[in-house]
């Protein structure tokens, strides 16, 4: 009869072994799932991040399609005007910020922005919250307010501005802010296509 002596292979593993995998394996996947739980409750919804985008790209279009022209649109000499002085702009030499008697949702005796330098300083609050281009609120955007920034910036080889000051070249800036910390910032350029340039 043959014996075996004691340096045979062993094959498996121990209950000791098994049960500090459990553990450690267990502390692990308890670290990660504490991780993402505090990720996910501090990212921002994407629903609201996508209403807060949808609220700037509407204001940055709005202001990007008006025009940009050394007087008023008011003023008759508009399209003829080649500087901003008020022997080119008899009536109204455009400046930044809206004229006395204009807002962007006109009220009694008020006419609505007419120039990209209207909205510089824009803030919805003073509207009364978001409302779109006919002076309609928004439902549902309560939690939202827009603001937009207007500042003369050079681009390329454009110059900021002009030998009379006046800007050549704009840069808009659109800030929404709403809940759960949201805030979306979008910017776009605006270059002076008066006709006599």
């Amino acid at each position: 009869m043959c014996t075996r002596g004691r340096n045979y292979l062993q094959r498996g593993v121990s209950l000791i072994e098994l049960v500090i995998f459990i553990v450690i394996i267990g502390v692990s996947v308890a670290g990660v799932l504490v991780a993402i739980d505090q990720s996910a409750r501090a990212s921002a919804d994407p629903l609201v991040i996508k209403q807060a985008l949808a609220i700037g790209e509407a204001l940055l279009d709005e202001v990007e399609l008006m025009p940009f022209t050394f007087c008023d649109p008011d003023d008759a000499a508009v399209s003829t005007a080649g500087s901003a002085t008020p022997v080119e702009c008899p009536a109204t030499v455009e400046v930044s910020g809206p004229e006395t008697n204009e807002a962007r949702i006109p009220g009694v005796g008020q006419t609505p922005f007419d120039n990209v330098n209207d909205y510089a300083g824009y803030d919805s609050a003073a509207d009364g919250g978001i409302k779109d281009i006919t002076g309609t609120l928004i439902t549902g955007l309560g939690a939202f307010r827009a603001q937009v920034a207007v500042a003369a910036v050079g681009l390329g080889g454009i110059a900021a501005t002009d030998a009379d000051g006046q800007a050549n070249v704009l840069l808009i800036t659109v800030t929404v802010t709403g809940p759960v910390n949201v805030n979306v910032v979008l910017q776009g350029y605006r270059t002076k296509y008066a006709p006599n340039l």
